[in-house]
């Protein structure tokens, strides 16, 4: 099974309404604004984070206009300074590559170990879009579910102003 059908068999499953937009290749926040995406709604910038000790892994989900400050963030989130974690940890953590960090992500996390941190601004957004686990796709879904499933997988979920 494709990484995006797991998505959508677990959104089918739990009866969450969602939308899907088909696009090329995009790895970053530019690409989808280039690719028009962002023009259909809010789309999200993730950052897969590790602690100075690389014991923490975070994966930050928030508005993808904004831009996290580092030393902020991990002062927000109660953690030691903040890098960007390997490409080889975010396979080991979330099996997925760079360019197609997603919340869904946590879903590959068999351990529940990485936290999830969601910009407090999401909930007052109608529909978000994240990748499938491939970043081709994007997932129009409300906040709420994804919190929900990002919960329900037993990861730590904190909501914090970014």
């Amino acid at each position: 099974m494709n990484p995006e059908d797991t998505v959508f068999a677990l959104l089918d499953s739990r009866g969450c309404p969602y939308q899907t937009t088909s696009h090329p290749v995009a790895y970053t926040y530019e690409d989808m604004v280039n690719l028009g995406v962002t023009e259909k709604g809010e789309v999200c910038k993730n950052l897969f984070l590790r602690d100075a000790k690389g014991r923490r892994h975070f994966l930050v989900v928030m508005c993808g206009k904004k831009s996290a400050d580092l030393k902020t963030l991990a002062e927000k989130i109660g953690s030691t300074a903040l890098s960007f974690a390997s490409a080889e940890r975010l396979t080991k953590y979330l099996n997925l590559s760079r360019g197609e960090v997603t919340p869904f992500g946590i879903l590959n996390d068999t351990e529940s170990a990485v936290e999830v941190v969601f910009d407090a601004d999401l909930k007052k957004i109608p529909c978000i879009g994240i990748h499938p686990n491939t970043n081709t796709i994007t997932v129009w879904i409300t906040y709420e579910d994804v919190r929900k499933i990002v919960s329900d997988h037993g990861n730590k979920v904190i909501e914090i102003e970014i």
